[in-house]
């Protein structure tokens, strides 16, 4: 398994960094990077540290990262929205696009030092500066809603692009005309297993009007303004890894730790609810009922006062934990439920890498160990695929995907 997961990154690196597929998607995405190098450190921590600080040269100067830097080698036209889309460069002109992906940097930064302390010599001083711009961007910018969470402004910054929790403020995006754009998902996986062309319609006007105002998080009319569980679980992960990360460099962990303890209040204030965490509508304040695997992510965060609450959700009729393959990332008990079609249904491995390491932090061993099996299991007989059916383990979207291979890897090393 191990092997062929090696084989798997190193067909997808580009010299500097890991593309997550060469076909569907032949660039660097953001988080896909720092859960890549997560499994590079085990392999190559130098490789690792590239990989992350690759990425880093496509940060903006207000501090996001973006969530694609666009490779200069590949055909303009090879994915759609390219950068002629969006027509945003970093600082140091790589070209990017302009919305953001989760936080989940600086646990990747932490993580890939632990592996090797001795050979990261400036690698901390370097990039540390650079994750808490990052982090300041989204509290100063992304804090739209009054309860201190940070939201997101398209449903591809969730990660989570199709997820079913998106269908009622997209109600109120009217989508950009079909024959405005060519989408080029379509070419690489099955009509069937991708967003529709009314949903993709949609995302492409979010993007065009944030584009057309500068990107500018205040000015712009925003339509879709969410804050998600699983956003927000990863940078409280993040906070409490920039802590470890100050503490390392002599600065003063206390901020970092501070607000983390502030956005774990508030996410439990603002988006617990029958025993799993929604993401919350801003602009009408209403929580979105729609219970998704973004509602399990929490697991991850120190201390969760609802953990128990959280994990019998996990093992009941919604998601059945230990009965389906990994994690369902839709309620098996909504209507609409999709085992095929893409964050509506099928398990994703990454988010059942965060899941497993929330029962690991919560003690759950058992649970872990089973996750950890059926995870190492179904990522060598899918050829590392990019999702798969929570049932049958049928493989779906890409194969050969980087992140499954980097996370097997991972996992494999934890014993």
């Amino acid at each position: 398994m191990r092997d062929d997961a090696v084989r798997v990154l190193e067909e997808n690196w580009t010299g500097h960094s890991t593309v997550p597929s060469r076909s569907l998607y032949p660039h660097q995405w953001s988080w896909d990077s720092a859960f890549i190098a997560i499994g590079l450190r085990h392999l190559s921590a130098g490789r690792a540290r590239t990989e992350l600080e690759s990425l880093m040269r496509a940060q903006w100067p207000d501090g996001r990262i973006p969530h694609i830097a666009f490779a200069p080698s590949v055909p303009r036209d090879a994915y759609f929205p390219g950068p002629d889309f969006w027509q945003a460069r970093s600082a140091d002109g790589t070209e990017t696009s302009g919305i953001v992906q989760p936080p989940i940097h600086a646990l990747a930064a932490w993580l890939t030092h632990q592996a090797d302390p001795a050979g990261s010599a400036g690698f901390l001083e370097r990039i540390y500066p650079r994750l808490v711009a990052w982090h300041e961007y989204l509290r100063e910018r992304r804090t739209l809603g009054d309860g201190g969470l940070v939201a997101i402004v398209h449903p591809w910054e969730s990660g989570m692009d199709n997820s079913p929790a998106w269908d009622l403020p997209l109600q109120r995006v009217t989508p950009a005309p079909a024959g405005s754009f060519t989408r080029r998902d379509t070419d690489h996986a099955a009509g069937a297993d991708r967003p529709t062309d009314l949903d993709y319609g949609r995302y492409v006007q979010l993007a065009a009007t944030y584009r057309d105002h500068g990107y500018d998080d205040r000015e712009t009319p925003q339509a879709f303004v969410v804050e998600d569980p699983c956003f927000n679980a990863l940078l409280i992960s993040s906070e409490h890894a920039l802590a470890e990360i100050a503490e390392e460099l002599g600065h003063d962990p206390a901020p970092h730790r501070q607000y983390a303890a502030a956005l774990t209040g508030a996410l439990v204030e603002r988006l617990f609810e029958d025993g799993i965490f929604r993401s919350r509508d801003v602009l009408t304040g209403d929580l979105i009922p729609a219970d998704t695997v973004a509602g399990l992510i929490p697991l991850v965060v120190p201390g969760l006062a609802v953990a128990d609450e959280l994990l019998a959700t996990a093992l009941g009729p919604r998601f059945r934990l230990g009965e389906t393959r990994l994690v369902p990332s839709y309620s098996l008990t909504a209507a609409d439920f999709d085992p095929g079609r893409y964050w509506r249904g099928p398990s994703w491995f990454n988010t059942a890498w965060l899941i497993h390491r929330g029962l690991v932090h919560l003690d759950q061993t058992g649970y872990a160990q089973a996750l950890r099996a059926d995870f190492l299991g179904l990522a060598e007989s899918t050829n590392y695929a990019e999702y798969i059916d929570p049932f049958t383990a049928a493989p779906h979207g890409a194969r050969s995907f980087s992140w499954t291979a980097a996370l097997a890897i991972d996992l494999e090393a934890a014993g």
